[in-house]
């Protein structure tokens, strides 16, 4: 299962250096073995759960919807014996745990184990679509809007942390958007409601970096009181202000924007090219910041500080300045994340309405190695297991309510565990810089 060879000792290796080597070696091959293994049983595991639970009773045709009732081109129906692609989809999943258990994939091993929980999925939406009809362009419509607070909440996180600041606090600069944007939106307007979030999200920003980079709190600390402040705020915000007031918690919704020509492919264009103004801000801010960060004189001076703050600071980068500025900047991008769940879903603000949706995004920033791209990507998986559940539950399937409002949160669980050790955050991340 491994390549790893072992350099016979010379004149240039002493034997003491040698055994460590060798030593070393076969406990890196045991545990990629064991790890091999591991993940061939999960794998497996997926295959039973398919032939033991999903196949007893499930007949009919699984019919998938591939156009919107409003679309001019109407695509034909996908319909699927349930039955026959849920044996199917076991003897994948059969054979590639078993391959995965006596072989091993070497170092595709994790993208295996994505492809085999994606084959899963596939198997629970044709046991739950068994005999029903199930409109597949309107969930992937829906999990693009649900993955743009996550993604933005990731991009937030990427600016901090690219320059060396932890921001555990994105949960609260969501939240804090999120009110502002709905009492902004309904006294004056949306896009005065927008800015208005933007703005708040940048205040939290500079407290953050001013606990942080000024005064060298704890980074960690600083984020989880900056949520817990904002959490309290909000609600008893809510209690004096918009109860009393409910006019206060009426703004408009950002209505979805149909992109000429675009817009009219069929599947990709509800979906990517009929979204409100919020999701294309989205496509417009993971671009722009990758191209920051990756090809800007700015950016290679924030991942510097981000990895080695003091040799910037001795080539003439100001480390302080560079890490308000990315700070402030991934607030405001928070901010701005927080206002859709007012101003580009229901017009109306409700207490922890942000669900925990700040800390996915962290775990989106992880899954995406720090790069905007891939957290985009993670996004995109966490929104769709958040936008499956609503489905599924709509459809009424036998899975109990509570377990599929937790999938978003298992999703996470398991992408975050696969990922130890296996990513690397940037070198300085967290970690305090005074001038000398």
């Amino acid at each position: 299962m491994s390549d790893t060879r072992v350099t016979p000792a010379g004149p240039d290796m002493p034997e003491e250096s040698y055994a460590y080597s060798e030593k070393r070696t076969r406990e890196l091959t045991k545990g990629q073995v064991r790890r091999a293994r591991i993940l061939g049983v999960v794998m497996l595991v997926l295959a039973a759960a398919v032939v033991l639970l999903l196949i007893p009773g499930t007949t009919g045709v699984a019919t998938f919807d591939l156009s919107l009732s409003d679309e001019q081109v109407q695509l034909a129906p996908l319909a699927i014996p349930s039955t026959g692609a849920l044996y199917i989809l076991a003897m994948v999943l059969a054979f590639l745990g078993a391959t995965q258990f006596f072989r091993g994939f070497q170092g595709k091993a994790t993208i295996i184990l994505g492809i085999s929980f994606g084959v899963f999925v596939i198997a629970v939406m044709i046991w739950a679509t068994a005999g029903e009809q199930f409109n597949l362009t309107s969930m992937l419509v829906s999990t693009v809007a649900r993955s743009t607070p996550i993604a933005l909440g990731a991009l937030s996180g990427i600016l901090c942390e690219r320059a060396g600041v932890v921001n555990i606090g994105i949960e609260g600069m969501l939240l804090g958007g999120a009110f502002t944007g709905v009492v902004f939106g309904s006294l004056i307007g949306g896009w005065v409601g927008l800015l208005a979030a933007t703005i708040v999200g940048g205040i939290l920003a500079l407290l953050l970096a001013v606990l942080a980079i000024n005064f060298r709190v704890d980074q960690i600390i600083i984020g989880v009181v900056i949520n817990l402040l904002i959490l309290s705020l909000t609600s008893f915000l809510t209690a004096q202000l918009l109860v009393e007031k409910p006019e206060w918690n009426d703004a408009p919704i950002f209505p979805a924007i149909k992109i000429p020509i675009l817009g009219d492919i069929p599947i990709l264009g509800p979906v990517l090219f009929d979204q409100t103004i919020m999701v294309y801000a989205m496509y417009v801010l993971i671009g722009l910041t990758t191209w920051f960060l990756f090809r800007t004189r700015w950016g290679l001076r924030t991942r510097a500080v981000g990895e080695n703050p003091r040799a910037a600071d001795s080539l003439g980068v100001s480390v302080y300045k560079t890490r308000y500025l990315a700070v402030i900047y991934g607030g405001m991008v928070g901010g701005f994340a927080g206002a859709w769940f007012t101003l580009g879903t229901v017009g109306r603000f409700d207490e922890g309405m942000t669900g925990g949706r700040g800390f996915i995004g962290l775990a989106a920033m992880i899954f995406g190695a720090w790069n905007p791209i891939g957290a985009f990507a993670a996004a995109l998986i966490f929104g769709f297991s958040d936008s499956l559940q609503q489905k599924l539950a709509i459809i009424e399937t036998p899975i109990p309510g509570e377990f599929l409002a937790m999938a978003p949160y298992l999703v996470t669980i398991i992408v975050v565990a696969g990922l130890v050790g296996r990513v690397r955050p940037p070198a300085a991340d967290g970690q305090p810089y005074e001038k000398q």
